[in-house]
C-alpha cells in the first residue's frame, strides 16, 4: 500500500465512526431500542465500533447482531442472523458494512431482514463507492468516493486502521 492510495487514515476513520453514530442517533432518537446489524467480517467490526460509540451518547438500548452472508456467492448458502427474528418485529434496524461496492452483499442482507415485519431499515457504511450494479442507497456514509470499476477499497481495522485504494 502506497501513502497516496490511502483514502482514510486512523484519525479520519475514528471521526467518521463518531459522525455516523450521531447521525444514527438523530434518526432513531424516538426508538427505545436501536438494532445494529453488522455484515459478518469488517461490517461487523464497524458495527461494533458504532454500537460502542452509540452507547456513550444515548440511553437507548443498543442491540448488536450479525448478518452472515457469503460475500463471494450470496446464493451459495442461506443468509442467517445471530438474533431471533421475532425480536425485530416493529423495530428499526441499521445495517452496516465497511464498504459498499456493487451493492450485491447489502441487497442479500436486506432481503433477509425484510422477511421480518420491521418498522424501518437504514444502511450505514464507512466508504460508499459510486459504481453500483444493484440499487443500494446508504443513509449514513463516512466517505463517498468515485472509483473505476477495477478499483477496490480495502478497510483494515485493528491497531493501524486505514482505508485504501487497492
Amino acid at each position: 500500500m502506497k501513502d497516496e492510495s490511502i483514502v482514510l487514515n486512523q484519525s479520519q476513520i475514528r471521526q467518521k465512526i463518531e459522525r455516523i453514530a450521531f447521525e444514527i442517533l438523530e434518526n432513531t432518537f424516538e426508538q427505545d431500542v436501536i438494532f445494529i446489524a453488522g455484515i459478518a467480517g469488517n461490517g461487523m467490526a464497524l458495527a461494533e465500533r458504532i454500537a460502542t460509540h452509540l452507547k456513550t451518547i444515548t440511553d437507548q438500548k443498543i442491540e448488536l447482531f450479525a448478518i452472515n452472508v457469503q460475500k463471494d456467492n450470496p446464493l451459495g448458502s442461506p443468509v442467517t442472523l445471530t438474533i431471533d427474528d421475532h425480536t425485530l418485529a416493529g423495530r428499526t434496524v441499521v445495517v452496516i458494512d465497511d464498504v459498499i461496492n456493487s451493492g450485491r452483499t447489502m441487497i442479500h442482507a436486506v432481503r433477509r431482514l425484510l422477511e421480518n415485519k420491521i418498522n424501518a431499515l437504514k444502511v450505514a457504511t464507512l466508504v460508499n463507492r459510486t459504481h453500483r450494479r444493484f440499487p443500494v442507497q446508504a443513509d449514513f456514509v463516512g466517505l463517498n468516493i468515485s472509483t473505476t470499476l477495477k478499483d477496490n477499497i480495502v478497510v483494515e481495522f485493528g491497531k493501524n486502521e486505514v482505508a485504501y485504494l487497492d
